[in-house]
């Protein structure tokens, strides 16, 4: 179809309106790159984008991810003008509560929003997490007779975007694996924020780009045509890498007062609507302004796009009925597992067993990963360490797209964007895996997993003062109580082996948000005093009694992790009246009945002592002001683990002499 510059042209201005009206309305918002990427929108959703927006989540549409989030009536419009479901009511409530415009793109809120952005960057990374799945779902897939996956990832980001070293963590590894469906628009407006961009970056981007493996061309960003042209030339590239689009354009463009500075970054030209208004030849009594050509145009485009998505959807059945198993695969992509189901499938560990949860981690995960074959690991070069390498199979590379195991070198940060952008495809499950301690290196994607409600697992190893010999750099005694912090974000820490299973299948079961599994680096005993399945069934309701007290109730015994046996082993001094609580995972544990909660502690016993090696404030809400916790306010030290916990006090002594005071 011949590109209609003359009605783009028109579509690109009254997008311009529509930003500069909702952002008028509500007094707050973006207009910079809405304004200043206009034609780049006009061209990728008025010509070469494939997608349905009467099926926004249509297998092979083309993802189209707006890192740059702060400029979300971008989005919005071109969504509106495509024919999704975004009214032109919702566009005018930018802003407003309980609208589906925020005032940044959040996913599952929004028809033909991606993923979540507003951190810069992370929709970067989440670009090419989709271009990965892209990969992986074609691989798989695709036969020589049909080929159903071939769509491409393309984001647009700014400058700030550029700056944030997520997104050059993640675009260093779309470099490396040749992800050659991956589309990255550079909206190159030479401003930040605070200033002009040469006060703060003076790099050569396509130098360094070029340099990682990426294709890159320069263009005017106002120049449909060139859009057009550059961005055909990405999508039909043979060179096997990924493509960068240097778009140059004027932030806040059609406002003259503030176009081209820093000043056109934020609401600032909003004063300015009315001449701004006229400027783009936007009648002047009529607010969010669309013509009749425009719609028209949109609405024929439209057509067009559920066409050739109806024609798609032939190749589909086609291959369905060729392909009834891959087909089924495909069918439960997404659905969750029945945690009853996976833990059939982990054997039970032997009662003599002595090993670290990392290492009953990888025997847990070998038959699970078997059971779901759309289960995909991951680390940060750490897979000698937190041994979550699926075994049977090999790794995701270019000569190989249906490895399942994925090395994403010391890229904490931009594994976990990345890993994201796989739970938004919503195809494959990611798993991912560094030390704990680093969890603070993949902390806000993580935090992003939460709120966007990904089903993500972090197999994050090394969890406590048990690094022993590496130190406190190492230690981590404050992450545990602050990734629970996170709303939505369910934090294990199982105590033994059978724990840990329960953890895995309570992880893989759970498809509402992300889940972390802190596991040991030390080894640690099977707790045989506990039965199997009460230690399994226990961890997938957060929290469960591990022993009943044979006596009235005096005390209650409270542990989390590998500080479950020193419970146990106080709870043996202390006598029959004493109960032992295992509270692995704090949220599950609140998602529980009242009646259950009550029952594993009873509000009529006030004599509690909690114990885990790390920071003792949030076990107040478990112990009350009149209990105790036997914990770590400090960080750690060097040397061998049993030193440093009889060091720092964490013993079962400890815990022995804290009930005795509650007497």
């Amino acid at each position: 179809m011949t590109l209609q510059t003359h009605l783009l042209a028109k579509a690109a201005n009254q997008a311009r309106g529509l930003a500069i009206d909702a952002v008028h309305a509500c007094s707050s918002g973006h207009l910079g790159l809405p304004l200043g990427a206009a034609e780049i929108g006009a061209v990728l959703f008025g010509h070469a984008l494939v997608h349905n927006p009467e099926r926004p989540r249509w297998l092979n549409r083309d993802r189209f991810i707006l890192s740059a989030g702060h400029g979300s009536m971008f989005l919005y419009s071109w969504l509106h003008l495509s024919g999704y479901a975004v009214p032109l009511d919702e566009v005018k409530k930018f802003r407003v509560l309980h609208s589906i415009t925020p005032g940044h793109p959040e996913f599952g809120e929004t028809p033909g929003v991606e993923s979540t952005t507003g951190p810069l960057g992370q929709g970067i990374g989440n670009a090419v997490g989709m271009a990965l799945a892209g990969q992986m779902a074609a691989a798989r897939f695709n036969t020589a007779e049909h080929a159903i996956f071939d769509y491409h990832v393309v984001c647009l980001a700014g400058d700030g975007c550029m700056q944030e070293g997520v997104a050059m963590e993640a675009v260093a590894f779309a470099g490396h694996q040749k992800l050659d469906n991956l589309i990255l628009i550079y909206d190159a407006n030479d401003v930040t924020l605070d200033a002009m961009a040469d006060r703060t970056q003076s790099e050569n981007t396509a130098a360094r780009f070029k340099a990682i493996g990426w294709d890159v061309q320069t263009i005017d960003g106002h120049d449909l045509a060139a859009v057009l042209k550059a961005y055909n030339k990405a999508k039909k590239s043979k060179s096997g890498k990924p493509q960068l689009i240097i778009a140059k354009t004027q932030i806040g463009r059609g406002i003259p007062e503030v176009a081209g500075t820093a000043k056109g970054h934020g609401e600032g030209g909003a004063k300015f609507s009315a001449t701004a208004r006229a400027g783009l030849g936007l009648p002047a009594d009529q607010h969010f302004f669309v013509s009749d050509d425009v719609r028209g145009y949109f609405a024929n485009h439209k057509a067009r796009l559920i066409r050739a998505c109806n024609k798609w959807h032939k190749t589909y059945k086609a291959w369905r009925e060729a392909n009834p198993a891959q087909a089924a695969v495909l069918d439960n992509a997404g659905q969750a597992p029945v945690a009853a189901d996976l833990l059939a499938k982990i054997p039970a560990f032997p009662v003599d067993a002595k090993l670290a949860t990392r290492a009953a981690g990888r025997d847990a995960l070998q038959p699970v990963a078997a059971a779901l074959p759309l289960l995909i690991g991951g680390s940060a070069d750490l897979y000698g360490s937190t041994l979550n390498y699926i075994a049977a199979d090999k790794d995701f590379d270019p000569a190989n797209r249906t490895g399942r195991n994925i090395r994403f070198g010391i890229r904490e940060h931009g594994m976990a964007a990345i890993a994201n952008g796989l739970a938004y495809d919503g195809l494959f499950r990611p798993s991912i895996a560094t030390f704990l301690v680093f969890a603070d290196y993949s902390r806000p994607s993580m935090r992003i997993a939460a709120l966007a409600k990904l089903p993500v697992v972090y197999i994050y190893t090394h969890d406590s003062i048990g690094v022993g010999e590496d130190g406190p750099t190492h230690q981590p005694v404050e992450t545990v109580s602050g990734l629970r912090l996170i709303p939505n974000l369910d934090v294990i820490r199982p105590a033994d082996p059978e724990e840990t299973a329960g953890a895995f299948a309570a992880a893989l079961e759970r498809t509402d948000g992300p889940t972390l599994l802190a596991l040991t680096r030390q080894a640690v005993p099977v707790l045989n005093d506990i039965p199997v399945e009460q230690r399994r069934q226990g961890v997938l309701r957060g929290g469960y009694i591990a022993v009943k007290e044979t006596a009235p109730l005096t005390h209650i015994l409270l542990a989390a992790g590998s500080e479950l046996q020193l419970a146990l082993s106080a709870a043996k001094e202390l006598g029959a009246g004493v109960r032992v609580v295992s509270l692995p995972s704090f949220s599950r544990f609140d998602r529980q009945s009242a009646e259950y909660r009550e029952s594993v502690l009873p509000s009529s016993c006030r004599a509690r002592v909690a114990v885990e090696a790390g920071v003792t404030g949030l076990w107040c809400k478990y112990t009350g002001l009149d209990g105790k916790v036997v914990g770590v306010d400090r960080f750690g030290l060097s040397a061998p683990a049993p030193q440093v916990y009889q060091e720092l006090g964490v013993t079962a002594a400890a815990v022995v002499a804290a009930a005795r005071s509650l007497t």
